[in-house]
């Protein structure tokens, strides 16, 4: 399926690796010029070139702490106005309710809620104008099923939702749409990192922890970041105009829900 965004212009934020990485690669097979943001910059550069020779667009770099208004002011310099805007930051560690004071609130706030919507409300006029715009915001299926020791990701990304549903329906009008993707577990650092957590706590080996949490999905397996790429880009295409404010569950059926 052409995807019809050859030519555009797109952010991706967290992109030197893991799921922010899937939806470069899948923007960029559509024929998107890329800028892509990560705090490493030797990550993020590597991920640049393997994307430059694999799909020949033009790629342009920005390591920063997007979380910061200092790296936010970086990328947004480098962007310039932007025909798509794929939001993406790491979340808050796990723990327990008591371990979470006001300011760990504050700092998931600030990656998960109030920088998502600090670059939209920097890209939204452009979008507006010219009568055309995608924001792809990746959360977490927790935002559906929420994960008891993730309180601190539960909450921040529950704000944005509630941001989204509104904002996306005054925006829909002018041709942008903002909706929100929501991934369960898919074959990143993140799965590895579990799946030796989950290891040393039961005293097994990684691949039979691994094996565990694989059967428990409806699949019987984790997804994988083209997978998931492969959502983003459709629901930046120009196919996705009709689709608004929506949360996009991406987990394999793990969810068990008649909603």
């Amino acid at each position: 399926m052409d995807l019809g965004i050859a030519g555009k212009r797109a952010l991706v934020c967290a992109s030197s690796k893991g799921l922010g990485k899937g939806c470069a690669m899948a923007l960029a097979e559509a024929g998107v010029t890329l800028v892509l943001n990560a705090r490493g910059a030797d990550a993020l550069e590597a991920t640049a070139e393997e994307i430059r020779a694999a799909h020949g667009v033009e790629v342009t770099t920005v390591a920063a702490d997007i979380t910061t208004e200092e790296g936010r002011a970086k990328v947004l310099d480098a962007s310039g106005q932007l025909d798509i805007l794929v939001n993406n930051a790491g979340g808050p560690p796990p723990g327990f309710w008591t371990d979470w004071e006001h300011d760990d609130f504050i700092k998931a706030l600030e990656a998960n809620m109030l920088t998502p919507i600090a670059l939209m409300k920097a890209q939204l006029p452009g979008m507006i104008d010219k009568g055309w715009g995608r924001v792809v915001n990746i959360t977490s299926a927790s935002v559906r099923s929420p994960i008891a020791q993730l309180g601190l990701s539960n909450s921040a990304r529950a704000g944005l939702t509630g941001y989204v549903a509104g904002t996306s329906r005054q925006v829909a009008k002018f041709g942008v749409t903002i909706n929100n993707l929501l991934p369960g577990l898919h074959d990143t650092d993140r799965a590895v990192s579990l799946a030796e957590a989950a290891a040393k706590r039961e005293g097994i080996t990684v691949e039979e922890a691994a094996k565990a949490r694989d059967s428990a999905n409806p699949t019987g397996r984790i997804g994988t970041a083209a997978e998931f790429g492969a959502t983003c880009a459709f629901m930046c295409s120009v196919h996705a105009g009709f689709m608004v404010g929506q949360n996009v569950l991406l987990d394999g059926g793990a969810f068990n829900s008649t909603t």
